[in-house]
Protein backbone atom coordinates (compact mmCIF):
# COMPACT_ATOMS: atom_id res chain seq x y z
CA UNK A 1 0.00 0.00 0.00
CA UNK A 2 1.35 3.45 -0.51
CA UNK A 3 1.98 5.80 2.44
CA UNK A 4 3.68 8.72 3.84
CA UNK A 5 6.19 8.07 5.76
CA UNK A 6 8.36 10.62 8.38
CA UNK A 7 11.82 8.63 8.71
CA UNK A 8 13.66 11.61 10.78
CA UNK A 9 11.76 15.12 12.41
CA UNK A 10 12.17 17.24 8.74
CA UNK A 11 9.72 19.66 7.35
CA UNK A 12 6.95 18.92 5.31
CA UNK A 13 8.76 18.90 1.85
CA UNK A 14 10.71 16.18 3.31
CA UNK A 15 8.03 13.32 3.42
CA UNK A 16 8.08 10.42 1.13
CA UNK A 17 5.22 8.50 -0.15
CA UNK A 18 6.61 4.79 0.10
CA UNK A 19 5.14 1.27 -0.69
CA UNK A 20 4.29 -0.40 2.49
CA UNK A 21 3.03 -3.82 3.99
CA UNK A 22 -0.54 -3.54 4.74
CA UNK A 23 -0.97 -3.59 8.71
CA UNK A 24 -2.97 -6.57 10.29
CA UNK A 25 -5.60 -5.53 12.93
CA UNK A 26 -5.29 -7.49 16.48
CA UNK A 27 -7.49 -7.42 19.59
CA UNK A 28 -9.82 -4.81 19.61
CA UNK A 29 -8.67 -3.05 16.57
CA UNK A 30 -9.78 -2.51 13.05
CA UNK A 31 -8.19 -1.78 9.34
CA UNK A 32 -9.90 0.78 7.48
CA UNK A 33 -9.35 1.72 3.68
CA UNK A 34 -8.92 5.25 3.82
CA UNK A 35 -10.96 7.03 1.08
CA UNK A 36 -10.08 10.70 2.68
CA UNK A 37 -7.71 12.32 5.61
CA UNK A 38 -7.84 15.17 7.56
CA UNK A 39 -4.91 17.69 7.69
CA UNK A 40 -4.37 19.31 10.88
CA UNK A 41 -1.82 21.87 12.12
CA UNK A 42 -0.84 18.93 14.58
CA UNK A 43 0.47 16.90 12.07
CA UNK A 44 3.10 20.02 10.65
CA UNK A 45 4.39 19.55 14.27
CA UNK A 46 4.46 16.00 14.85
CA UNK A 47 6.85 15.54 11.99
CA UNK A 48 9.22 17.90 12.79
CA UNK A 49 8.88 16.31 16.86
CA UNK A 50 7.07 19.43 18.28
CA UNK A 51 4.31 17.81 19.35
CA UNK A 52 2.32 16.76 22.25
CA UNK A 53 3.37 13.35 21.89
CA UNK A 54 6.39 12.12 20.05
CA UNK A 55 5.94 8.58 18.04
CA UNK A 56 9.07 6.53 17.56
CA UNK A 57 10.74 6.50 13.89
CA UNK A 58 9.82 5.97 11.30
CA UNK A 59 5.64 6.23 11.42
CA UNK A 60 2.68 7.68 9.10
CA UNK A 61 1.50 10.44 10.16
CA UNK A 62 -2.31 11.88 9.71
CA UNK A 63 -4.93 11.69 13.44
CA UNK A 64 -7.93 11.24 11.45
CA UNK A 65 -9.63 9.19 8.44
CA UNK A 66 -12.53 7.98 6.76
CA UNK A 67 -12.97 5.01 4.55
CA UNK A 68 -14.86 1.69 5.04
CA UNK A 69 -14.15 -1.00 7.40
CA UNK A 70 -12.10 -4.12 5.79
CA UNK A 71 -10.79 -5.76 8.60
CA UNK A 72 -11.77 -6.64 11.96
CA UNK A 73 -10.08 -7.88 14.70
CA UNK A 74 -10.93 -10.72 17.33
CA UNK A 75 -12.86 -8.94 19.81
CA UNK A 76 -14.68 -6.25 17.88
CA UNK A 77 -18.63 -6.76 17.82
CA UNK A 78 -20.18 -3.05 17.15
CA UNK A 79 -18.15 -3.11 13.39
CA UNK A 80 -17.89 -5.36 10.62
CA UNK A 81 -16.53 -5.16 7.28
CA UNK A 82 -18.01 -2.61 4.64
CA UNK A 83 -18.90 -0.35 7.07
CA UNK A 84 -18.36 3.71 6.49
CA UNK A 85 -16.65 5.10 9.30
CA UNK A 86 -14.56 8.12 10.17
CA UNK A 87 -11.68 7.45 12.65
CA UNK A 88 -9.43 8.93 15.13
CA UNK A 89 -6.12 7.19 14.79
CA UNK A 90 -3.41 9.53 16.20
CA UNK A 91 -1.16 8.34 13.48
CA UNK A 92 -1.15 6.11 10.19
CA UNK A 93 -3.72 8.33 8.24
CA UNK A 94 -1.68 9.06 5.30
CA UNK A 95 -1.98 5.61 3.94
CA UNK A 96 -4.39 3.68 1.73
CA UNK A 97 -4.80 1.19 4.92
CA UNK A 98 -4.64 1.84 8.68
CA UNK A 99 -5.26 0.13 11.76
CA UNK A 100 -6.75 1.60 14.95
CA UNK A 101 -8.64 0.92 17.83
CA UNK A 102 -12.18 -0.05 17.48
CA UNK A 103 -13.21 2.56 20.19
CA UNK A 104 -11.83 5.03 17.77
CA UNK A 105 -14.28 4.55 14.62
CA UNK A 106 -17.78 5.81 14.75
CA UNK A 107 -20.46 4.92 12.33
CA UNK A 108 -21.17 7.97 9.50
CA UNK A 109 -24.49 8.92 8.24
CA UNK A 110 -25.32 7.95 4.47
CA UNK A 111 -25.64 11.70 4.26
CA UNK A 112 -22.04 12.16 4.82
CA UNK A 113 -19.44 12.00 2.14
CA UNK A 114 -15.61 10.52 3.13
CA UNK A 115 -14.05 13.79 2.48
CA UNK A 116 -16.67 16.12 4.95
CA UNK A 117 -15.85 12.73 7.48
CA UNK A 118 -12.69 12.86 7.05
CA UNK A 119 -12.76 16.78 8.16
CA UNK A 120 -15.19 15.80 11.14
CA UNK A 121 -13.32 13.97 13.86
CA UNK A 122 -10.42 16.66 15.07
CA UNK A 123 -12.13 19.81 14.58
CA UNK A 124 -15.72 19.46 15.90
CA UNK A 125 -14.43 16.69 17.90
CA UNK A 126 -12.51 20.07 19.82
CA UNK A 127 -14.77 22.49 19.33
CA UNK A 128 -17.72 20.64 20.91
CA UNK A 129 -15.90 19.63 23.87
CA UNK A 130 -14.26 22.73 24.39
CA UNK A 131 -17.24 24.76 24.34
CA UNK A 132 -19.64 22.42 25.75
CA UNK A 133 -17.85 20.30 28.58
CA UNK A 134 -14.52 22.60 29.01
CA UNK A 135 -16.10 26.35 28.74
CA UNK A 136 -19.74 25.37 29.22
CA UNK A 137 -21.05 27.74 26.64
CA UNK A 138 -24.55 29.28 27.20
CA UNK A 139 -27.49 30.44 24.83
CA UNK A 140 -27.06 34.36 24.58
CA UNK A 141 -23.23 34.67 25.95
CA UNK A 142 -20.45 36.27 23.55
CA UNK A 143 -18.21 34.06 22.09
CA UNK A 144 -15.51 35.27 20.37
CA UNK A 145 -13.79 32.52 18.12
CA UNK A 146 -9.92 33.44 16.74
CA UNK A 147 -8.58 32.24 13.32
CA UNK A 148 -12.59 31.71 12.86
CA UNK A 149 -12.40 30.92 9.14
CA UNK A 150 -9.38 28.28 9.76
CA UNK A 151 -9.96 24.36 10.71
CA UNK A 152 -10.91 24.61 13.79
CA UNK A 153 -12.11 27.66 14.39
CA UNK A 154 -14.51 27.70 11.69
CA UNK A 155 -16.34 24.75 13.45
CA UNK A 156 -16.23 26.52 16.65
CA UNK A 157 -18.24 29.28 14.93
CA UNK A 158 -20.97 26.71 13.71
CA UNK A 159 -21.34 24.94 16.95
CA UNK A 160 -21.75 27.87 18.71
CA UNK A 161 -24.41 29.38 16.77
CA UNK A 162 -26.06 25.97 17.17
CA UNK A 163 -25.59 26.41 20.98
CA UNK A 164 -27.48 29.51 20.50
CA UNK A 165 -24.54 32.24 21.52
CA UNK A 166 -23.59 35.70 19.76
CA UNK A 167 -20.36 34.61 18.42
CA UNK A 168 -17.76 36.81 17.21
CA UNK A 169 -15.07 35.55 14.89
CA UNK A 170 -11.84 37.30 13.82
CA UNK A 171 -9.65 36.49 10.91
CA UNK A 172 -6.86 37.81 8.49
CA UNK A 173 -8.61 39.89 5.40
CA UNK A 174 -12.15 39.55 3.80
CA UNK A 175 -12.18 36.88 1.86
CA UNK A 176 -11.56 35.04 5.07
CA UNK A 177 -13.90 36.94 7.50
CA UNK A 178 -17.01 36.45 4.53
CA UNK A 179 -16.29 32.67 5.20
CA UNK A 180 -16.66 33.30 8.78
CA UNK A 181 -19.86 35.29 8.33
CA UNK A 182 -21.52 32.42 6.41
CA UNK A 183 -21.18 30.01 8.73
CA UNK A 184 -23.01 31.97 10.69
CA UNK A 185 -20.49 34.55 12.78
CA UNK A 186 -22.93 37.54 13.86
CA UNK A 187 -19.89 40.13 13.47
CA UNK A 188 -16.64 39.79 12.53
CA UNK A 189 -13.31 41.64 13.19
CA UNK A 190 -10.15 41.96 10.83
CA UNK A 191 -7.07 41.48 12.47
CA UNK A 192 -4.71 42.92 9.70
CA UNK A 193 -6.83 46.48 10.19
CA UNK A 194 -8.67 46.25 13.51
CA UNK A 195 -7.74 46.64 17.18
CA UNK A 196 -9.81 43.23 18.96
CA UNK A 197 -10.22 44.40 22.33
CA UNK A 198 -11.44 47.64 20.93
CA UNK A 199 -13.34 46.41 18.60
CA UNK A 200 -15.36 43.65 21.05
CA UNK A 201 -15.86 46.42 23.28
CA UNK A 202 -17.69 48.30 21.01
CA UNK A 203 -19.63 45.33 19.97
CA UNK A 204 -20.49 44.40 23.06
CA UNK A 205 -21.13 47.82 24.32
CA UNK A 206 -18.59 47.56 26.93
CA UNK A 207 -19.05 43.85 28.41
CA UNK A 208 -16.81 41.88 26.52
CA UNK A 209 -17.14 38.31 25.63
CA UNK A 210 -18.08 35.61 27.87
CA UNK A 211 -16.05 32.81 26.51
CA UNK A 212 -12.58 33.14 23.86
CA UNK A 213 -12.04 30.26 21.64
CA UNK A 214 -8.06 30.55 21.09
CA UNK A 215 -6.09 28.16 19.22
CA UNK A 216 -3.82 31.22 18.02
CA UNK A 217 -1.83 32.21 21.39
CA UNK A 218 0.43 35.39 21.65
CA UNK A 219 -0.80 38.42 20.68
CA UNK A 220 -4.09 37.08 20.64
CA UNK A 221 -4.27 35.52 23.78
CA UNK A 222 -3.15 38.76 25.56
CA UNK A 223 -6.56 40.81 23.47
CA UNK A 224 -8.76 37.97 24.51
CA UNK A 225 -8.08 38.79 28.23
CA UNK A 226 -8.31 42.14 27.54
CA UNK A 227 -11.39 41.87 26.19
CA UNK A 228 -13.29 39.19 28.72
CA UNK A 229 -16.72 40.07 30.46
CA UNK A 230 -16.59 39.82 34.43
CA UNK A 231 -16.37 36.32 35.27
CA UNK A 232 -15.26 35.00 31.36
CA UNK A 233 -13.67 31.89 29.86
CA UNK A 234 -10.51 32.03 27.88
CA UNK A 235 -10.41 28.60 26.08
CA UNK A 236 -6.90 27.54 25.74
CA UNK A 237 -6.82 25.15 22.13
CA UNK A 238 -3.57 25.92 20.90
CA UNK A 239 -0.46 27.95 19.55
CA UNK A 240 -0.77 28.30 15.39
CA UNK A 241 1.22 31.57 16.13
CA UNK A 242 4.36 29.48 17.39
CA UNK A 243 4.10 32.21 20.50
CA UNK A 244 3.18 30.37 24.02
CA UNK A 245 2.00 33.59 26.28
CA UNK A 246 2.17 33.65 29.67
CA UNK A 247 -0.98 34.76 32.16
CA UNK A 248 -0.68 37.93 34.35
CA UNK A 249 -2.82 36.27 37.23
CA UNK A 250 -3.58 39.99 38.22
CA UNK A 251 -5.91 40.03 35.66
CA UNK A 252 -7.96 36.75 36.65
CA UNK A 253 -8.14 38.27 40.12
CA UNK A 254 -9.62 41.38 39.03
CA UNK A 255 -12.84 40.55 36.94
CA UNK A 256 -12.98 36.91 37.91
CA UNK A 257 -12.24 35.25 34.36
CA UNK A 258 -10.65 32.09 33.87
CA UNK A 259 -7.74 30.75 31.67
CA UNK A 260 -8.87 26.95 30.88
CA UNK A 261 -6.64 24.62 29.27
CA UNK A 262 -8.28 21.75 26.89
CA UNK A 263 -6.31 19.37 25.13
CA UNK A 264 -8.90 17.44 23.89
CA UNK A 265 -6.77 14.28 22.41
CA UNK A 266 -6.50 13.34 26.37
CA UNK A 267 -10.09 12.43 27.09
CA UNK A 268 -9.29 9.10 24.63
CA UNK A 269 -7.42 7.95 27.90
CA UNK A 270 -8.94 9.77 30.87
CA UNK A 271 -12.37 10.46 29.74
CA UNK A 272 -13.57 8.29 26.86
CA UNK A 273 -17.41 8.72 27.57
CA UNK A 274 -16.98 12.50 26.85
CA UNK A 275 -15.60 11.50 23.07
CA UNK A 276 -18.60 9.32 22.46
CA UNK A 277 -21.05 11.67 24.09
CA UNK A 278 -20.04 14.51 21.68
CA UNK A 279 -19.95 12.79 18.42
CA UNK A 280 -23.44 11.04 18.78
CA UNK A 281 -24.43 15.05 19.35
CA UNK A 282 -22.42 16.40 16.44
CA UNK A 283 -23.37 13.45 14.07
CA UNK A 284 -27.09 14.11 14.89
CA UNK A 285 -26.70 17.72 14.53
CA UNK A 286 -25.29 17.38 10.78
CA UNK A 287 -27.67 15.22 10.38
CA UNK A 288 -30.51 17.76 11.17
CA UNK A 289 -29.23 19.85 8.78
CA UNK A 290 -27.12 22.20 11.27
CA UNK A 291 -23.70 21.41 10.62
CA UNK A 292 -21.81 21.44 7.33
CA UNK A 293 -17.80 20.82 7.02
CA UNK A 294 -15.87 23.26 4.90
CA UNK A 295 -13.46 21.23 2.86
CA UNK A 296 -11.39 24.46 0.88
CA UNK A 297 -8.86 22.02 -1.22
CA UNK A 298 -8.39 18.38 -1.49
CA UNK A 299 -5.12 16.95 -2.74
CA UNK A 300 -4.30 13.35 -3.71
CA UNK A 301 -1.92 11.46 -1.47
CA UNK A 302 1.42 11.80 -3.12
CA UNK A 303 0.70 15.58 -2.50
CA UNK A 304 1.01 15.88 1.06
CA UNK A 305 3.79 17.96 1.08
CA UNK A 306 1.97 20.38 -0.82
CA UNK A 307 -0.86 20.05 1.55
CA UNK A 308 1.04 20.67 4.63
CA UNK A 309 2.72 23.75 3.21
CA UNK A 310 -0.82 25.29 1.70
CA UNK A 311 -1.79 24.87 5.84
CA UNK A 312 1.44 26.76 7.25
CA UNK A 313 1.69 29.53 4.82
CA UNK A 314 -2.24 30.08 6.05
CA UNK A 315 -3.62 29.84 2.82
CA UNK A 316 -6.71 27.41 3.28
CA UNK A 317 -9.49 28.07 4.97
CA UNK A 318 -11.74 25.25 7.36
CA UNK A 319 -9.75 21.53 6.35
CA UNK A 320 -7.56 20.53 4.02
CA UNK A 321 -8.19 16.83 2.99
CA UNK A 322 -5.82 14.27 1.07
CA UNK A 323 -7.62 11.63 -0.83
CA UNK A 324 -6.01 8.08 -1.77
CA UNK A 325 -8.13 7.27 -5.26
CA UNK A 326 -9.32 3.88 -3.35
CA UNK A 327 -12.26 3.08 -5.24
CA UNK A 328 -12.97 0.02 -3.04
CA UNK A 329 -11.69 -1.53 -0.14
CA UNK A 330 -8.01 -2.69 -0.49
Amino acid sequence: MRAVVCREWCDPADLKVEETPAPEPGEGQVRIAVQAAGLNFGDTLIIQGKYQEKPELPFVPGMECSGAVDAVGPGVTHLREGDRVMAITGQGAFAEQVVCDARSATRIPDSMSFEQAAAFPVAYGTSHVGLRHRANLQADEVLLVHGAAGGVGLTAVQIGTVLGANVIGTARGADKLSIAQANGANHVIDTAEEDIRDRVKSITNGRGADVAYDPVGGKVFDASLRCLAWEGRLLVVGFASGDIPQVPANYLLVKNIAVVGFYWGAYFKKDPGVIQRSFEELLGWFDDGLLAPHVSKTFDLEEAPAAMERMLTRKSTGKVVLTTGITRPA
